[in-house]
């Protein structure tokens, strides 16, 4: 192998690493974020939990940046919670910052 060669497969690696780190980053905002909404409209215990784990779900299987925060802000005005979608986004904002400092001390 070439220097060359050896600078290519450790900048793949890295590549490989980030893309790992943000996943995970992302997964566990959309966690902070499903409970903080299932807080929100009364939802406690499994309940809780099973929205939480429909919004990483959600954020795997649907492509956009705002497929979360739309599917939130659907989900809060169905069950009568008067919140914007700025508001939203603000929140999910806090948590990706949460998430990331969770995931990269962990």
């Amino acid at each position: 192998m070439t220097t060359f060669d050896d600078r290519e497969k450790a900048f793949e690696n890295k590549f490989q690493h980030d893309e790992d780190l943000l996943f995970r980053i992302r997964a566990r905002r959309d966690r902070l974020a499903g409970e903080w909404a299932a807080d929100l409209m009364g939802l406690s215990g499994a309940e809780a939990e099973a929205y939480a784990r429909q919004i990483v779900d959600t954020d795997i299987a649907t492509p956009g940046p705002h497929d979360i925060r739309d599917k939130l802000s659907a989900d809060l005005h169905a069950r009568g919670v008067d919140i914007s979608d700025h508001r939203v986004e603000k929140q999910m904002a806090h948590f990706l910052d949460i998430a990331r400092q969770q995931i990269t001390q962990a």
